[in-house]
C-alpha cells in the first residue's frame, strides 16, 4: 500500500485475535485523520479476517508468513511509504484521538511513547493474574527513564529513524532491542503521557505464565546478542526470589484492589518470580 499523500501509517500486527483487533479498529477509526493510513499485517492466522476488515474502509490487509510480531511490523514498514510510523498492537485499545495525538507529539522525540494502562475483560473479583497485571504489567514512564526502551504497542517514530536503526529482530525482546539500538545511535526516546492505549490483563495463570515464559526466552536471546555472560544470567535468575520482597510493597500500596485481590497478587508475584528463576536456570 503506497500512498504519497499520507503523512503517517498505523502498523498493527495480528495473529488469531480477531475480536480484539475488531475492538482496536472500532476505537481507532472514527477519529482517524485523513492523512493517516492503517495497515493490518496478518501473521499466519488460521481464520480469514478480510470480511471483518471490510467494515473499516481504508484499512489495508498485508500478510507476513514468517512467524513473529517483529517480522509482521517489518513487513508493515516495507509495504508502506508514509514518513511517520505509528506502531499499535491488535489487542490494545487506543484512546479516542490516539492517532491525532500521535501526530501532535511526534516531533517531541525521535521515538515517542506514552502510557499503557491495564484494563480487565471480566467483571467481579479479579484473579491473581489480573491483580498482578494491574500492578506490574506496564510502566512505560519507568521503562523510558530507567531502562531506555518502550514497547511497540504504543510507539511513534519516523521512517528515517527506522531505516537507520534497521528492522526489528525476531526471537528476542524485539521492542527493547530496537529501542536500545536506536538510542545507542543517538536518537532521543521521549515519554508523553497523553499518548495512551489500554491493554487487557491476562485472566489466569496459564495465560500469564505463557507470557512470562516467552518473555524469559526473548530476554535470554537479547542477553546473548548483547554479549553478556552466562554468569550474569545465572545471578539474575538467583535474584528472582529476592525480588519478591523488593516488589511486595507495590502490591500493598496498589489502589483499586481489594484485600483479597492483593493477597492473590502477592501469591502470583511469588509464583511467577520462582517460575522465572527455574526457566532462566533451565535456559
Amino acid at each position: 500500500m503506497k500512498d504519497p499523500d499520507k503523512r503517517a501509517v498505523v502498523i498493527i500486527p495480528h495473529k488469531d485475535d480477531p475480536v480484539r483487533l475488531d475492538r482496536c479498529l472500532a476505537a481507532l477509526m472514527p477519529t482517524l485523520p485523513d492523512e493517516v493510513a492503517v495497515a493490518v499485517v496478518d501473521n499466519g492466522s488460521e481464520g480469514d479476517i478480510a470480511d471483518m476488515l471490510s467494515r473499516y474502509p481504508g484499512v489495508d490487509l498485508l500478510h507476513e508468513p514468517l512467524a513473529g510480531a517483529a517480522n509482521a511490523r517489518n513487513r508493515g514498514v516495507v509495504e508502506t511509504d508514509a514518513p511517520l510510523l505509528l506502531f499499535l498492537d491488535a489487542d490494545c485499545l487506543p484512546d479516542a484521538n490516539w492517532a491525532e495525538t500521535a501526530l501532535t507529539v511526534a516531533d517531541q522525540g525521535d521515538l515517542v511513547t506514552g502510557e499503557v494502562y491495564v484494563f480487565h475483560e471480566t467483571e467481579g473479583m479479579h484473579s491473581g493474574a489480573q491483580a498482578f497485571e494491574q500492578v506490574f504489567a506496564f510502566d512505560f514512564r519507568t521503562y523510558v527513564a530507567r531502562d531506555g526502551f518502550a514497547g511497540t504497542g504504543n510507539l511513534v517514530t519516523t521512517r528515517k529513524v527506522f531505516n537507520k536503526v534497521g528492522p526489528f529482530r525476531a526471537g528476542m525482546s524485539e521492542d527493547k532491542d530496537w529501542c536500545l539500538r536506536a538510542t545507542a545511535l543517538g536518537f532521543k526516546l521521549t515519554y508523553v503521557h497523553e499518548l495512551r492505549v489500554g491493554h487487557p490483563s491476562r485472566k489466569d495463570w496459564p495465560a500469564l505464565s505463557r507470557k512470562w515464559r516467552r518473555m524469559t526466552e526473548e530476554a535470554r536471546e537479547l542477553h546473548r546478542a548483547n554479549g553478556k555472560s552466562n554468569a550474569a544470567w545465572i545471578l539474575r535468575a538467583l535474584a528472582m526470589p529476592v525480588s519478591v520482597l523488593i516488589h511486595a510493597p507495590r502490591v500493598l500500596r496498589a489502589s483499586g484492589l481489594t484485600g483479597i485481590e492483593k493477597v492473590r497478587a502477592m501469591m502470583t508475584l511469588a509464583r511467577i518470580r520462582l517460575a522465572r528463576m527455574v526457566w532462566m536456570l533451565h535456559r
